[in-house]
């Protein structure tokens, strides 16, 4: 079996290809980079805008969220009339601690605590032997000095009259009438001491020095007394309390001194009588401003005649008093609290028309918890942030919303 080849190939049937079949490769390849790089410079110029677009639209929203958001109102006028509340001491009318006079021990008792006693009741008896032998002691000085005295006496006039006829001497008469001036002096002595010691002897009987209560009984019979006062523990030997009008004293603030005028009708409260009010007359203030808690010392006076209050007692003392400036009524939760003092926060305009907060110092009334009276800093047109953030700060810029909507109802 024979082989045979041909020694030349048709070039159409496979053969070697011409010239213009050679160029038309490298062309055909080069259209095909051409048309990749230029989807890839679409593809990226598609790219780099959604990008850009993506950062613009970014920056914008971080604009616009940058600035906190708030919630702005007006604030509500105050009352006509400023009330405000303020503790209150209450004390009897009079308070009086009662001490012995003289010295022995006590005889016996006749009132214990609570005991309603009239003035000049005799509340103890004490014993006092010691005394009643002073004072029998003093009334015998006494007589001997008038004894004394009355010899003296005779004995000066004697010589006054035998001077005259010159039966004495002068110089013996001169004795004899100043022997007479002395024991004269001895009997006024004597007396003066016997009185003293009767004195003495008459605070034995220990009497009410007012109409009162009987609050503190502090010695029993037997006890031994020891006269005066503040000698140490057991010397008192009762305490009294006048009752009928108490004695309610409150100190009110600065601002307010002079609202408060005497004679002033001025409720009272107390947690032991629920749902009543009691009613006392601001008597007299203390004219001065106490340097160190600035307030003004007032006292009320209330009728105590049914016994129902308490001296000792404290009550929540109700003032109603004119305004001292034109007040408002804040949300509590708008006071902000830093370290230079109490601060609420407005929003204004600033040159470029741009909202900012703004903090204002201000002076607080009356709280009940949920509202607050401002007193001073606030003006009627200021529009106060509801809620600040505590990161507020002054110059600040905000984004205000309406009243009610919260910051991410806001920023959508």
């Amino acid at each position: 079996m024979s082989y045979e080849t041909n020694p030349h190939p048709n070039p159409a049937e496979g053969g070697q290809q011409t010239p213009s079949q050679n160029a038309g490769a490298p062309r055909s390849a080069l259209m095909t980079v051409v048309f990749l790089v230029a989807v890839l410079a679409v593809l990226a110029a598609v790219g780099i805008l959604s990008r850009w677009q993506a950062g613009k639209v970014l920056a914008q929203r971080t604009a616009e969220e940058a600035p906190p958001t708030v919630s702005v109102a007006l604030p509500q006028p105050g009352a006509p009339t400023d009330n405000f509340v303020l503790p209150g001491n209450v004390t009897a009318y009079t308070d009086s601690p009662i001490y012995a006079r003289t010295d022995g021990y006590l005889l016996h008792w006749y009132y214990d605590i609570g005991a309603h006693v009239k003035k000049g009741a005799l509340l103890a008896q004490i014993a006092t032997p010691e005394l009643d032998k002073q004072v029998n002691q003093a009334e015998a000085d006494l007589a001997t000095a008038e004894a004394n005295a009355n010899i003296a006496s005779i004995q000066a006039r004697r010589y006054t009259s035998l001077v005259k006829s010159q039966a004495v001497s002068q110089q013996d008469t001169d004795t004899f009438v100043n022997q007479a001036a002395s024991t004269a002096a001895a009997v006024r002595s004597a007396q003066a001491n016997v009185q003293r010691l009767k004195e003495l002897q008459s605070f034995e009987k220990v009497y009410a020095p007012f109409d009162g209560v009987v609050t503190a009984r502090a010695v029993d019979t037997g006890q031994l007394i020891n006269a005066g006062a503040g000698q140490g523990a057991g010397t008192e030997l009762f305490h009294m309390q006048a009752l009928e009008t108490l004695r309610v004293y409150t100190n009110v603030p600065q601002i307010y001194s002079q609202t408060v005028k005497r004679g002033m009708k001025i409720a009272l409260t107390f947690p032991e009588h629920p749902g009543k009010t009691f009613w006392g007359t601001l008597v007299r203030t203390a004219d001065a401003i106490d340097p160190v808690s600035r307030t003004l010392l007032v006292e009320i006076d209330v009728d105590n005649r049914s016994g129902e209050l308490m001296p000792g007692s404290l009550a929540q003392v109700h003032f109603k008093t004119p305004p001292v400036t034109q007040t408002f009524v804040v949300p509590a939760a708008a006071i902000i609290f830093r370290s230079q003092g109490l601060r609420l926060g407005t929003v204004v305009k600033d040159k470029n028309g741009n909202d900012v907060a703004q903090l204002i110092p201000i002076t607080i009334g009356e709280d009940d918890g949920a509202t607050v009276q401002i007193v001073t800093g606030l003006q009627a047109g200021d529009r106060v942030i509801q809620d600040p953030p505590d990161s507020l700060i002054d110059g600040e810029r905000v984004r205000v919303v309406p009243s009610g909507s919260s910051s991410v109802d806001g920023g959508q």
